[in-house]
């Protein structure tokens, strides 16, 4: 099985770099580490953690996204709900709540989720954003937990991996034939 280390970016568009650098870097304070370009096209990468980041792509004609709800149904074609970055504590919601306020951004109230304690905005794109900090007593990476009354067939299976659902691999790559092809961020080599 792989080793996982964390998200390395989830990469969302944007239609205004400018504006999008000013919330999550001098706002959120998420320092812009990488920034890719060329005329009509930006890719720009903002540091969350050690091993997260966040990314946008500057497209000129995107349009952001109409306001949705955090966790609420919708229908049709749809790619995904909100994004939730991780914080140390509670300290953590209430700063960013403020902060989010006094720039005259939308903050909710901080929530209880019983294992995580959550506080929901929005970008400038309206991407739905949440901010959630551990509930230290409650750790379900640790101990997972499932509370649904009718939980679907695999997840009563449990939460580790089962082998055997997917066929084997029965021709790794060799590493002779491990080639990597360059892409777009070899600009940034030194």
């Amino acid at each position: 099985m792989a080793t996982y280390t964390g998200i390395n970016h989830l990469a969302m568009a944007t239609n205004d770099m400018d504006t999008t650098i000013g919330f999550w870097r001098d706002l959120l304070g998420m320092r812009l580490v990488a920034g890719l370009g060329r005329p009509g096209y930006r890719h720009y990468f903002f540091e969350i953690s050690r091993h997260d980041m966040i990314t946008f792509f500057e497209w000129p004609e995107v349009v952001p996204i109409s306001e949705k709800d955090h966790g609420v149904p919708v229908k049709g074609p749809f790619a995904f709900d909100h994004v939730s970055i991780g914080v140390a504590s509670d300290d953590d919601l209430w700063q960013l709540k403020d902060k989010l306020e006094a720039a005259g951004f939308w903050a909710s109230e901080i929530i209880d989720h019983g294992f995580i304690h959550s506080l929901y905005s929005f970008d400038p794109n309206n991407i739905p954003i949440e901010f959630s900090a551990p509930v230290e007593e409650v750790d379900v990476r640790k101990k997972p937990v499932m509370k649904d009354s009718r939980p679907c067939a695999a997840a009563l299976e449990g939460p580790d991996p089962v082998d055997g659902k997917w066929p084997p691999v029965k021709r790794p790559t060799p590493p002779d034939n491990r080639k990597i092809y360059p892409g777009e961020g070899k600009i940034l080599e030194k």
